[in-house]
């Protein structure tokens, strides 16, 4: 009886953390939904069209103010011969806009698409998107990081920092979710499950 009380108990906790909006993420298995959006070059990135020649990695990351958004996708382009030698794409997904995106190439010097998510399209179909609380959003205002004017018209929205690989056939077949924004997947894990 106690057994079936924990469940319980844990149900209604993981039923009321979905209730609530929480991301969750996409699972491994799950068809990855096709998108569109505009890169680094103001050029459309078809994740359908990339799929033709090998599968893609793609990565949701929070914009250039953050340090660790920074270092992993700086890591990526560190191991872009290795990734590429596997026939894979890269495509990194930010909610700031194309302007913002364009200070993330100049500190990271990355090559692969880094793409923005025109009204939370991409992270809300991965399940990835959360918005802000106020008092987090002011807190970051006061350290100069206005996500109104950074993100345009999807305000506070911030992904879960993500990581999926996802087949040529579409399917998803890695997927790294961790709310802690601090902890990313490593190189090497994403190399491992290409």
């Amino acid at each position: 009886m106690k057994k079936i009380n924990w469940l319980l108990v844990l149900s209604l906790f993981f039923l009321s953390f979905i209730s609530k909006g929480q991301p969750v993420g996409l699972d491994v298995g799950d068809i990855a939904p096709d998108f569109t959006a505009k890169n680094q070059n103001n050029k459309d990135i078809k994740l359908k069209e990339l799929l033709k020649s090998g599968p893609v990695v793609i990565l949701f990351y929070r914009g250039e103010w953050c340090p660790y958004c920074n270092r992993q996708l700086k890591a990526l382009e560190d191991s872009l011969a290795l990734i590429s030698a596997k026939g894979a794409n890269i495509v990194a997904i930010s909610p700031e806009k194309l302007e913002n995106i364009n200070k993330t190439i100049e500190k990271t010097k990355v090559t692969y698409n880094v793409v923005t998510d025109e009204a939370s399209q991409i992270m809300n179909a991965y399940k990835v998107a959360f918005e802000l609380d106020e008092k987090t959003t002011e807190k970051y205002k006061g350290y100069g990081i206005n996500l109104i004017e950074r993100n345009g018209s999807n305000g506070n929205n911030l992904p879960v920092p993500a990581v999926y690989i996802i087949s040529k056939e579409g399917k998803i077949t890695y997927r790294y979710f961790d709310v802690d924004y601090k902890k990313r997947a490593s190189v090497q894990e994403i190399l491992k499950n290409l």
